[in-house]
């Protein structure tokens, strides 16, 4: 045994490879369970019991010895696959992939938030699903009224009707349950209204709602408010008209447009050669709103105003169909790297 034992610890010594699969092989004829010395493990019954300390502390350390060779030999290969090629040059410039570029529609969602911000605007979210009362009734609209159909809805159950909501005025509902005056704040978010999709319109589209509830407020403060919107975000030259116009929520209510930042106010395709550019609708809140909302209609009044985040990004960016907002498509996307 001990020839054999001195055999192997010879082979182990002389033994140097750079590949995994002889290293393995290696390690197959000396360590797997019918290997050359866990056989010598086999043998070991038929030492004499004089010599079995001896032979003992032999074979231990022949094992010892050929699992550290086969560890040290890994070691090395591994180590020398993870170096760098001899041919690698560090001076050249390190490519670190393609950046992703941020969505259109939250360039301009963000920055209408921060212009609000600068007004002490605070930001409300609510639920996408909503019931009938915070999407319809406590916003004027009376069962079987007409303005219902105004908002073509998405109805999840009925009796009671429970829908995608078709605009962020439940946010604003939800805010005046909750808050009593003054309130100021802004509801951005997805709505949805079954219409037939096409260059400019969607069933899924954004919008921005603005509510400031307080004593003595009045339709200047909605105007000067809304003036300043408009030249903080399309430019200090801009210029808005008010157009008389219905929501059930608000009363008087108007429309309103901007001077075309695309032709100046001169007339072209974007304006329908009238200069002008509707963006949003705005009105005093009806008093039935605030009642309905635990408000006091005697004591406070306000005024809201909406609009839609993919009409803002279409005028901003000078984008001709509200489809691309949804396809995803890289081409369209990366154009707006330098928005970020």
């Amino acid at each position: 045994m001990k020839d054999k034992i001195k055999q192997i610890l010879d082979e182990i010594a002389l033994f140097s490879t750079e590949s995994k699969e002889e290293l393995e092989q290696f390690r197959i004829k000396l360590l797997s369970k019918k290997g050359l010395i866990p056989s010598l493990f086999g043998d070991f019954k038929n030492v004499v019991p004089e010599e079995r300390k001896e032979m003992g502390q032999a074979l231990n350390s022949l094992k010892n010895k050929a699992q550290e060779k086969i560890v040290h030999l890994l070691d090395q290969i591994e180590s020398k696959s993870e170096e760098k090629p001899a041919d690698l040059d560090l001076s050249l410039p390190a490519d670190f992939g393609e950046l992703g570029a941020r969505h259109p529609i939250s360039i301009v969602r963000n920055e209408i938030i921060k212009i609000f911000a600068r007004l002490g605007y605070t930001v409300s979210e609510g639920p996408e699903i909503e019931d009938d009362f915070h999407n319809f009734s406590a916003l004027n609209f009376p069962p079987n009224h007409p303005a219902r159909d105004m908002q073509d809805t998405f109805f999840i159950e009925k009796d009671p009707d429970i829908a995608l909501r078709t605009h962020t005025s439940s946010v604003q509902v939800r805010v005046m349950e909750n808050q009593q005056p003054p309130i100021r704040t802004i509801s951005p978010g997805r709505v949805f209204r079954n219409e037939a999709i096409s260059a400019r319109a969607h069933c899924i589209f954004h919008q921005v709602e603005g509510l400031y509830i307080n004593e003595n407020v009045s339709f200047a403060d909605l105007k000067q408010t809304l003036l300043y919107f408009a030249r903080e975000l399309f430019g200090e030259h801009t210029k808005i008209r008010l157009r008389p116009s219905y929501f059930p929520f608000t009363e008087p209510s108007a429309e309103m447009d901007i001077s075309c930042n695309i032709c100046g106010g001169k007339g072209c395709n974007i304006c329908k050669y009238t200069g002008w550019v509707e963006i949003l609708g705005c009105g005093m809140v009806d008093p039935n709103v605030l009642d309905n909302c635990g408000i006091d209609s005697k004591k406070y009044t306000g005024f809201a105003f909406g609009m839609g985040i993919e009409r803002i990004a279409m005028l901003k960016y000078q984008i001709n169909d509200i489809r691309l907002f949804f396809e995803n498509d890289k081409r369209f996307l990366k154009q707006f790297d330098s928005a970020r």
